[in-house]
């Protein structure tokens, strides 16, 4: 039944059914392959269940934190602060670029939003100052993969809700990964820099306002430390302190920096409704197909194939095959549904193989979050081809590096488990 209804839904995806009714649609299908109509009550049960978590009340707290940034003007003085740290240096865009995304990375948990507020401002900027478009677009795309690693991370939150794994520890289990990936991109533009003599930056302009900017970026330096600290040392839930960002970014953008209109406001609140209740259905769908797949007793199935392969005993060699098996999944599936469906089957895997919940947290988000940039899909590329203005084909022809660098990192991470479990350790998490 399993080879049937994943039949049924690749031809549902490919006819350009909504996701969350293909997922529902295929649910649909098995119960009828199995002949039990009253199962049909049972599906609407898990639909509106996998909704109705109050650890996924954060994801639409992260979102709206993370748009009210951008439109209260506070992203561009984080960017401000990213050229002060790095200094007039050959390729100085490029490092602002990458220190960019790590902060921004503390405040939204969104790949998406990252690239979208990186390459609207910093592509045009690379570009003149003697990068290729298409080099500034995949750097910038390769930038915003740290957005869903450093916390928060709404692909970790959707992980640890549906493994009841400690969201403040997935969290914690993420810096140093995060860093990691951030510092390998560093080093890739150090080598682009020089290989092709791109112009050494001039920040002089920046260095003569060091203290204006200084002053002028702690307003917005203040978000992520109230995100990443709150949850990491427990003194707020990851649900409180998505409310505590909003209530500070709203409060900082209407009275300090003065930009967030009415209308702004408005198209804040519309866009994060649309883009939460779409993560909200697919999780609804995802957990239906999830509950059909265990009835049918599938995760136990594909166990008893990876026991056989003596993979068990191997976690290392375990985590690459299901990173193989991952990674080309979300090379052509929205992110959101490969977590949901394929969490559930792998993460009792990795359990039983002794592997820690936080080290395969971090491997897992990070396999799905590699795929953002990835073609045929790849939504990454989408959008820092549009914001940055190059051709999309040209994004798809030199993005191929960076995806090398990032699954370089993956294989570190997996080589080296203290990367992960190390500050949840340390913080008692």
């Amino acid at each position: 039944m399993g080879l049937s209804m994943l039949f049924a839904f690749l031809i549902l995806m490919v006819l350009g059914v909504p996701l969350y009714l293909s997922l529902l649609s295929t649910s649909l299908f098995g119960i009828v392959m199995l002949g039990d109509l009253s199962l049909l009550r049972v599906m609407g049960q898990q639909f509106f269940g996998g909704m109705d978590v109050f650890s996924l009340m954060a994801i639409p707290f992260f979102i709206l934190a993370g748009i009210l940034m951008n439109r209260s003007g506070l992203t561009d003085r984080l960017l401000d602060f990213s050229r002060l740290l790095v200094g007039s240096v050959r390729g100085g865009l490029g490092y602002v670029n990458v220190v960019g995304g790590i902060i921004l990375a503390g405040v939204n948990g969104s790949a998406a939003a990252d690239a979208s507020a990186l390459g609207s401002i910093l592509i045009p900027a690379m570009v003149k100052d003697g990068f290729s478009p298409p080099y500034a677009a995949g750097l910038t795309a390769g930038s915003a993969l740290i957005g869903p690693i450093i916390p928060p991370s709404i692909f970790m939150i959707i992980y640890a809700t549906m493994t009841n794994t400690s969201i403040g520890g997935l969290f914690a289990a993420g810096i140093l990964p995060g860093i990691v990936l951030g510092g390998a991109f560093m080093a890739m533009n150090y080598v682009y820099s020089h290989r092709y003599q791109v112009p050494v930056a001039d920040f002089a302009e920046v260095r003569k306002r060091k203290k204006e900017i200084l002053i002028r970026s702690l307003a917005a330096l203040f978000a992520p430390v109230i995100i990443v600290g709150g949850i990491v040392t427990g003194i707020v839930t990851p649900t409180e302190s998505g409310a505590l960002a909003v209530a500070y970014c709203l409060l900082a953008g209407l009275f300090y920096t003065r930009q967030l209109t009415m209308r702004a406001l408005a198209e804040s609140f519309y866009e994060t409704v649309r883009l939460s209740s779409s993560i909200f259905l697919i999780m609804g769908a995802a957990t239906v197909i999830g509950w059909l797949l265990k009835w049918e007793q599938v995760p136990q199935r594909f166990a008893s194939l990876i026991l056989q392969a003596g993979l068990l005993d191997k976690p290392w060699l375990l985590m690459i095959v299901l990173s193989a098996i991952i990674f080309p999944v979300g090379m052509f599936m929205e992110e959101v549904s490969t977590l949901a469906l394929l969490t559930p089957i792998f993460a009792p895997i990795a359990l039983k193989a002794g592997i820690d919940p936080f080290h395969f947290g971090v491997v897992m988000t990070l396999n799905v979050t590699i795929a953002l940039i990835t073609p045929p899909m790849g939504a990454c590329n989408y959008i820092v081809a549009a914001v940055g203005r190059v051709k999309l084909a040209d994004v798809f022809v030199h993005i191929w590096p960076f995806i090398g660098v990032a699954l370089l990192v993956l294989l570190v991470i997996i080589s080296f488990p203290p990367l992960t479990t190390l500050l949840p350790r340390l913080l008692n998490l």
